[in-house]
């Protein structure tokens, strides 16, 4: 059997129209009610990565947050929402998100992701352990809401990636020291999605955000939301409208190669309004494979040569240190010079281990990925 994925338009974020777009979505996958039972507690996994406002696109948007939560609490299901954001407390970032403000007009409840539990995943094949939130953990099922992103590490942050916010606070950075590779980040964010298995996914790409993503990228609208209860086909689908090869995005191979779905187009039936319609050929994102990191390397002297390292644009720094108090690596490899906070920060790139969580959190879009010459010199060649 095919995996489904339902593309339905929406042109604008107006509340009617949304409520509108996101009943047909679901209708087309089979119905609010074929997802949750009456006095169920449902998880609505937002993307809160930072507090950012809506119109910046970093996070889920408010009124797709608001019409997914009335479809599901129209069923009878109890609905709590959450994510770990990257920076900041959760209610704050909800907040400044304008997601908080919905969810108490709708009395629902901010789930309890500031401490969690630690689970052993006997299943998974890369990453066993995990310290997960008490609201991932306490409630009966989840449903993602994934926003349409680029992202420097993986190229695209959609389905799968969404789940990384299930892990609670600065233990994300944990695996980001583990595991610097794309690649094998890949595999954990697999790991991860497989224990959780959210029961659906609904992915925000109304208006997504090309280029220096997750952040400190440049909104464009795609008029588009996207749902399916495969991931790995949701994602792809999603790759394809952005003009991306869907096996340039290492969550989504590694997805398939291990069995979560597909991202193969003939296993892929679409749904609702027509692919082609949807499709962006200049979208600005990185079409290039992922350049793994060596390992016990001859080495560190060639990563550095080849894999893509952040810089930071001092126009734009307003030496703020989110940058800094981002990165994970101990010693930090980005730092403030001389204890000078009047200058923007400096890189140690021997100690970078290319984990982008300085990009990722800048609020300033100041930091952008810096492709080597002599890989620019490799690639034309």
């Amino acid at each position: 059997m095919k995996s489904k994925v339902a593309l339905v338009r929406c042109s604008s974020y107006e509340p009617d129209e949304v409520r509108q777009a996101v009943s047909r979505g679901l209708d087309l996958i089979g119905g609010a009610g074929a997802f949750v039972k009456p006095d169920e507690k449902i998880l609505l996994k937002v993307n809160l990565l930072v507090g950012d406002v809506p119109d910046k696109c970093v996070t889920t948007h408010p009124e797709v947050f608001r019409s997914v939560a009335a479809l599901f609490s129209a069923e009878g299901a109890i609905i709590q929402y959450g994510d770990s954001p990257g920076h900041g407390a959760p209610h704050a970032v909800a907040k400044k998100a304008g997601i908080a403000d919905v969810a108490e007009a709708m009395h629902i409840e901010l789930a309890d992701f500031k401490e969690g539990r630690e689970i052993f995943f006997e299943q998974g094949r890369q990453n066993k352990k995990f310290y997960i939130a008490n609201g991932v953990l306490d409630a009966d099922g989840l449903i993602s809401l994934p926003k349409m992103k680029t992202h420097g590490l993986e190229r695209f942050t959609g389905s799968i990636k969404n789940q990384f916010g299930t892990v609670v606070g600065m233990r994300k950075g944990e695996f980001h020291v583990k595991l610097p590779d794309a690649t094998d980040f890949a595999k954990m964010l697999v790991d991860l999605n497989n224990f959780i298995k959210p029961r659906l996914y609904i992915m925000d790409g109304i208006v997504a955000m090309e280029g220096n993503g997750p952040r400190g990228g440049t909104p464009r609208p795609m008029q588009v939301l996207l749902f399916s209860t495969d991931p790995v086909a949701l994602d792809a689908t999603a790759c394809r409208l952005i003009n991306l090869d869907p096996l340039y995005v290492p969550t989504t191979v590694i997805a398939h190669e291990t069995g979560v779905g597909t991202y193969l187009k003939e296993e892929i039936e679409i749904v609702g309004d027509v692919l082609d319609d949807f499709i962006c050929p200049d979208f600005v994102v990185e079409r290039k494979p992922v350049k793994s990191i060596k390992k016990n390397s001859v080495l560190q002297f060639v990563n550095n040569r080849l894999v893509p390292k952040p810089v930071i644009i001092a126009e734009k720094c307003t030496q703020c240190g989110t940058c800094v108090n981002s990165c994970p690596v101990e010693g930090k490899a980005v730092n403030w010079l001389n204890g000078d906070h009047t200058k923007p920060p400096v890189y140690d790139y021997q100690k970078c281990i290319r984990c982008y969580c300085c990009q990722e959190m800048c609020p300033e879009s100041a930091i952008v990925l810096q492709t080597p010459i002599i890989r620019k010199i490799g690639n034309f060649l």
